[in-house]
């Protein structure tokens, strides 16, 4: 069913294609004023702007109807109930274990283990008196 819908839906949108490629602008009808041989046209004097305009419509309907037909066909080959759809986890994950680091490390300790160590310098940040409103500036280093 959704190859035949979709074969409809890519033969709709050619036919559309050729039918707008086949319309005549509007800047067409000056040159039939000076006697641009409108007795030659398969479609009569007039063209065949109302024909081509009905086709354009007729297949633009079933070009929408097609675009709808393929999003339900879609919809229903990806629906899922909501519990169905979850999987269940039955095992808990492998507990690893991770270094943790009580007390500081010594550099020594740290060239041992192959870590390496950085040198932070130490701040001195003065403390704040809530009290008095006001923030101290901070010293310049």
């Amino acid at each position: 069913m959704e190859t035949i819908v979709t074969a409809i839906h890519l033969l709709v949108a050619l036919a559309i294609i050729g039918l707008i490629l086949m319309q005549q602008g509007k800047g067409a009808e000056a040159g039939a004023s000076f006697g641009g041989g409108a007795s030659q046209t398969v479609f009569g004097s007039q063209g065949g702007s109302n024909f081509f305009a009905k086709a354009t419509a007729v297949f633009a309907f079933v070009f929408f109807a097609t675009s709808f037909g393929l999003a339900v066909i879609a919809k229903e080959k990806t629906s899922i109930d909501v519990v169905d759809g979850v999987p269940v986890i039955t095992q808990q994950a492998a507990e690893t274990e991770l270094p943790t680091v009580d007390q500081p490390v010594s550099a020594d300790e740290a060239a041992a283990q192959d870590i390496p160590v950085i040198d932070v310098p130490a701040i001195d940040v003065p403390a704040i008196d809530s009290s008095a409103g006001e923030v101290p500036a901070v010293p310049a280093q």
